[in-house]
């Protein structure tokens, strides 16, 4: 994993009742499975204070589902459980749940494609017969300019004129127009995260939801006709339901139609903010722990011979295709802006405290190459999201040691490798993850800030 500390803080004595606030970005399936094997990695060091007691939790996308998961008391562990479908407390979420396809859509949109269509054509007889009798005056002046000096501009206009004069008032029908708005629909999402609520007796209510545990909740997404952020929460818009917030939340552009809720057409949140930060230091946040699932790939480590490793078989990025150049282009404009707001924070004077981002190494290939979108790979993806944050932990003990515990979270190596082996053989990673003992490749620590703890 990489790992970035911005150290704003300027004391090394505890802090009085801090608050800590857990920022979880998107990552669609195979990346929302990456941040469950590594928070459930994360949570095994603590042993004062679980994952799932924090003070408030901020989810976008497939991070919304986890935040509102998290906030709930639904540990990692039992995550991987729903994942795996060995739950006993909730039901597993299937394929079913993120490929439902968008029936009424694409039966509804190419239907009245057809209809537009053979009620367009009479109305271009009927335009084009009316049309005729001022046919001439209409044309006239600019037929007589192209006779007297023929070119293209000119037989342009007289073309444009004509159009202009016989087409009907009505536009083409297109094509385009007509396609459906998204290939599924995310609203089995909504019904499967509404029923593990009503399981687990937390309310799907915002305030109510606060009230009962302690614990704040937000969730933003993307209003498409404004293209506005929408913030729901407590004290902010609770307007709609938690499981809805998370179907506006999660909507991601083309795969899944827009979230048409209370008369809104809600998409991703991604598509404004790579992680709200902000919502939590504005929410009052001494300790942000973020995870960010999505990174640009590093392709090429220059060197002095010129020579350097690349992604595949010494092949650069664009000789794999076009899947590749868009994987690479959508991670670098997430990531690019997930830094410009980092940046913000530690230029800014208003924050004081400490910022913990966990994402992974920009040389991690395994992951680049999965497919974000591919639910098959959730196994490999929890157990590489928990392999990579526990090397990443092990390697920088001592400073995420000494920041948690400036903010009352106590961490401890051989509770988690205790903890580490039974996950490994309730999932059977025994054989395919890394010996505890195996840390000695060098791990990504960046350090930001102007004051040191």
């Amino acid at each position: 994993m990489g790992l970035t500390l911005i150290r704003k803080s300027n004391s090394n004595r505890p802090k009085r009742n801090p608050k800590i606030a857990l920022v979880l970005a998107g990552g669609a399936v195979s990346g929302g499975a990456f941040k469950v094997g590594g928070l459930k990695a994360l949570d095994d060091y603590f042993t004062n204070r679980r994952i799932t007691e924090l003070d408030s939790y901020v989810g976008i996308s497939a991070g919304s589902i986890l935040a509102a998961s998290l906030a709930a008391g639904v540990s990692p562990t039992e995550m991987i459980r729903v994942l795996e479908g060995t739950s006993k407390r909730l039901a597993q979420l299937r394929p079913v749940d993120f490929y439902k396809p968008n029936f009424r859509e694409f039966v509804s949109r190419p239907a009245m494609f057809a209809y537009d269509l053979c009620t367009y054509l009479p109305s271009v007889v009927a335009h084009f017969a009316t049309g005729l009798p001022g046919l001439s005056d209409a044309l006239g002046p600019s037929l007589r300019r192209f006779v007297r000096k023929p070119n293209y501009t000119r037989a342009e206009a007289l073309a444009m004129r004509l159009l202009d004069h016989i087409s009907p008032e009505r536009e083409i029908p297109a094509l385009t127009n007509h396609f459906p708005s998204g290939f599924f629909d995310n609203a089995s999402l909504e019904r499967w995260l509404a029923k593990s609520l009503a399981k687990l007796s937390m309310p799907n209510d915002f305030q109510a939801f606060e009230r009962k545990c302690g614990r704040s909740l937000y969730i933003t997404a993307c209003d498409l006709d404004t293209a506005e952020r929408v913030i729901f929460g407590a004290d902010e818009n609770s307007e709609i339901t938690i499981s809805q917030a998370v179907q506006a939340s999660s909507a991601l552009p083309i795969f899944y139609k827009p979230a048409r809720i209370n008369g809104i057409d809600y998409i991703d949140g991604g598509v404004r903010y790579t992680a709200n930060l902000d919502i939590a230091i504005e929410k009052g946040a001494d300790l942000v722990i973020c995870y960010n699932p999505f990174r640009p790939f590093l392709n090429r480590v220059d060197a002095e011979g010129g020579d350097g490793p690349y992604f595949a078989d010494g092949r650069y990025l664009s000789d794999r295709g076009m899947k590749l150049v868009v994987n690479q282009a959508f991670r670098t404009l997430l990531h690019s802006r997930l830094e410009l707001s980092i940046q913000r924070h530690v230029s800014g004077s208003e924050f004081q405290g400490d910022i913990v981002l966990l994402e992974p190494r920009e040389s991690d290939a395994n992951f680049f190459a999965t497919n974000p979108l591919a639910f098959w790979k959730r196994s490999q993806s929890l157990e590489h999201g928990f392999e990579s944050v526990r090397k990443t932990v092990e390697q920088n003990f001592d400073q995420l040691s000494r920041v948690f515990a400036r903010y009352g979270l106590t961490m401890d190596r051989r509770v988690a490798a205790k903890r580490a082996r039974r996950t490994r053989e309730e999932q059977g990673w025994r054989k395919r993850g890394a010996p505890d003992a195996d840390f000695s490749s060098s791990q990504e620590l960046r350090l930001v800030g102007t004051k040191r703890a």
